[in-house]
């Protein structure tokens, strides 16, 4: 196994992915990683390393980088995470970990690993430790204005998820809202509801409405979470915010620090761009669990026999990758 790292990737690249990816190395005796990037930084890593670690690294010398404010467009253009994202794609790679622009990685690995059938829009998926067990949530900041239709794909993909990853059984999933009666919340919320409600799930889910913001933290209504993008990531890093505050979550879980793109024919896992050296080694450690899964391609076989409803009539706002 081998895992494409972007060096570049993130507020403090290449510090603290440096950093990151001596921690994973140490920490996980059968990884190997393809660090793309600068020569000099990756110098950094086989110089901290014995002999016989050092042989479980690659370089793919890259300078290109994009930056957390360039258009995700950017992405087209030579850089690290289009390196990196080619990596998995010719096979010198399984799986690739970057804490760059979100956009601009969701870009590059839709255009170069291309979408699963009836995914036009890839979702990033984390996992929160909730009081009676985890909780996926998606979309955390792939997609930021969907419309009904995508709401009910991402509700596939997140059971789907929920059942390979977790080992959930009968996954209960939810629409995020501002309440749980019918009815509640805006346009796109009260359009995705009967849509939801009617669409079949996989692996016995079963939909069971709307929830609100506390039920992601007390896991005791549903066990996957869906909404759009932006709300996800304001969610989720006032989540881990107030863990902090806390003094850290729940026992028995940690505060997610990378999310799982969903949607792209390929493991990718994207951390966030404050990320420290910690969230890059857990996001290296999660690109490597989820690739020991086979988890992409067993949430990808599940879609497969699962009929994907289009639902292109419903007329809310709908933003293109670009």
């Amino acid at each position: 196994m081998r895992i494409a790292v972007d060096l570049l990737g993130g507020d403090d690249a290449p510090d603290v992915v440096v950093d990151g990816a001596l921690r994973a190395v140490r920490a996980d005796p059968d990884l190997h990683l393809l660090l793309v990037g600068p020569s000099e930084a990756a110098d950094a890593v086989l110089a901290a390393l014995d002999p016989v670690n050092r042989a479980r690294i690659a370089v793919r010398p890259v300078r290109a980088a994009v930056r957390m404010s360039d258009h995700p467009s950017a992405a087209r253009e030579a850089s690290t995470v289009r390196d990196a994202v080619a990596a998995v794609r010719d096979g010198t790679a399984d799986a690739l970990v970057s804490a760059g622009s979100t956009g601009a990685t969701v870009t590059a690995a839709a255009l170069g690993l291309g979408r699963w059938p009836g995914i036009r829009h890839p979702a990033l998926v984390a996992t929160l430790p909730a009081l009676t067990g985890p909780v996926v949530l998606l979309d955390v900041g792939g997609s930021l204005e969907p419309r009904a239709g995508m709401l009910a794909r991402h509700a596939v993909l997140g059971a789907a998820y929920a059942a390979v990853a977790h080992a959930v059984d009968a996954p209960r999933v939810g629409l995020l809202s501002v309440g749980t009666e019918a009815g509640k919340g805006d346009r796109v919320r009260r359009a995705a509801d009967p849509v939801l409600a009617a669409e079949p799930l996989p692996r016995g889910a079963r939909y069971v409405g709307l929830v609100e913001g506390y039920d992601v933290s007390s896991g005791a209504r549903a066990d996957v979470v869906v909404t759009d993008g932006f709300t996800g990531n304001v969610l989720l890093k006032a989540v881990e915010g107030a863990y902090a505050m806390a003094g850290g979550p729940p026992a028995g879980g940690g505060a997610p620090r990378a999310a799982a793109l969903l949607g792209v024919a390929g493991t990718v896992v994207v951390c966030h761009g404050a990320a420290t050296a910690d969230d890059v080694a857990s996001g290296i450690a999660l690109a490597a669990h989820l690739w020991r899964q086979r988890a992409a391609d067993q949430v990808a076989a599940l879609l497969a026999g699962h009929a994907l409803k289009g639902h292109d009539h419903i007329n809310d706002t709908e933003v293109t990758t670009p």
